[in-house]
């Protein structure tokens, strides 16, 4: 039987009765999560929130191609990011109000009736990411959200991380080749790239550094806010990694809820 296939919509285009007119039983909200933090002296503060942008429309798209309504709502910007609040423009705010605005999120996308919520995370301060992991339990325990399965593909983690590229397995990847390829490839009219051009690569491994219990960019040796390579990004390079960042989308939402909304 021939099949529709649905746009992917952007939820803050929308009327109310367009939203209510949505087949709530398949459909899937898409939240872009981000940051407002230092990504180096070449990368916009809202570095983070273009990438989680990406990752989920580019997940949606994928969802709809399996039959899923699936709507992307409004970036999540402003989150913890403790380890760049001492760089100027960084905007940190405290894990506990980033919990509530995630769980009342989903609040609102359960009453909507809807199937499910993907978090399309891109910012991996550990404060943030706890701070997901605490949101999930209390949706997990809200009666008013037991309909709704709140979805977070963990790209700091396995499997997702093993798709992603050498850069960002090695833990040097903050406002370094990984990111600033999306950038080029999403939003290449925010970086700075003369300037990108001439950085010496940093190869600390910020992951290990707070593996070993550094608090801050500067102390984990990024005193420009940036780590990997950022003169090797390319936006080819980009275009691949959000292709990779669609799959594991699509991937999780399929180990949740199935390969597609109609079963097959």
């Amino acid at each position: 039987m021939l099949r529709l296939v649905m746009p992917l919509y952007r939820w803050k285009e929308m009327t109310w009765p367009e939203v209510q007119a949505l087949e709530v039983e398949r459909t899937i909200a898409l939240l872009p999560v981000g940051a407002t933090e230092a990504h180096g002296p070449h990368l916009p503060l809202a570095t983070d929130v273009v990438i989680g942008e990406a990752m989920a429309r580019a997940g949606g798209e994928r969802l709809v191609e399996a039959g899923w309504e699936a709507v992307v709502l409004p970036p999540l910007a402003y989150t913890a990011a403790p380890f760049a609040a001492g760089f100027a423009g960084t905007v940190s705010v405290r894990p506990e109000t980033v919990i509530a605005l995630l769980v009342d999120i989903a609040g609102s996308v359960a009453k909507l009736g809807a199937r499910a919520l993907v978090v399309c995370n891109a910012h991996l301060d550990p404060a943030h990411i706890a701070s997901i992991y605490a949101a999930l339990e209390r949706c997990r325990a809200a009666p008013a959200l037991v309909g709704l399965k709140v979805i977070f593909p963990d790209i700091t983690r396995k499997p997702w991380a093993l798709r992603l590229s050498d850069e960002f397995k090695s833990g040097a990847c903050h406002a370094g080749r990984y990111e600033g390829s999306i950038v080029m490839a999403e939003r290449p009219d925010l970086v700075r790239e003369p300037l990108q051009r001439e950085l010496e690569a940093n190869p600390v491994s910020l992951s290990r550094a707070i593996r070993d219990g550094k608090r801050s960019f500067a102390e984990a040796g990024g005193i420009q806010a940036y780590f990997g390579d950022p003169a090797a990004a390319t936006r080819s390079e980009g275009e691949e990694t959000v292709r990779q960042l669609a799959g594991i989308v699509a991937d999780a939402v399929s180990q949740a809820l199935g390969n597609s909304a109609d079963g097959t």
